[in-house]
């Protein structure tokens, strides 16, 4: 069972994304939103900020009621990887140089080699993940973003720098 301050801590952090998804709703219809057939640039925020509203409500919901999922996770991801539990800086570190690979390599190199390299690195801060299987999963979510974004939302970011 979790305790007082934990079960604060989800109530807050909920009201917190609530209060970011209404903000970006707010300004979303500051955009115009167009209709299902014809949407306009504040669509797909609204759409987004009421997700990430009700996400936060069900958060805080959540946390009232004090079930802990999160920290049930974090024992049950914990427990597989053969600890009690702690700081895993492994993958917070895997994380950000995903991150920071995307950003540089966006820029250089295009959208393809920035999403494999992004989730390439983020795969390898899970200890059970091979090589193989990072890369795989790199390639496929690479296929997959290229397809969606590039040719059927028609992203304006090139696929690869220069070509």
């Amino acid at each position: 069972m979790p305790n007082r301050l934990q079960r604060q801590r989800e109530c807050y952090a909920g009201a917190l994304m609530t209060f970011i998804g209404v903000l970006a709703g707010y300004v979303a219809t500051t955009y115009d939103i167009g209709s299902l057939r014809s949407m306009g640039p504040g669509f797909f925020p609204l759409v987004l900020s009421v997700l990430i509203a009700a996400l936060g409500i069900a958060i805080a919901v959540a946390g009232a009621r004090g079930a802990d999922t999160a920290t049930a996770m974090h024992r049950g991801a914990a427990a597989a990887h053969g600890r009690r539990g702690g700081f895993d800086l492994r993958g917070w570190v895997a994380i950000f140089v995903a991150v920071i690979a995307f950003i540089v390599l966006a820029w250089f190199a295009g959208m393809a080699p920035a999403t494999f390299a992004c989730v390439f690195i983020a795969a390898l801060g899970d200890r059970q993940n091979t090589f193989r299987s990072a890369a795989l999963f790199a390639l496929g979510l690479t296929v997959f973003a290229v397809v969606v974004l590039a040719w059927a939302l028609h992203v304006q970011m090139p696929i690869f720098k220069g070509l």
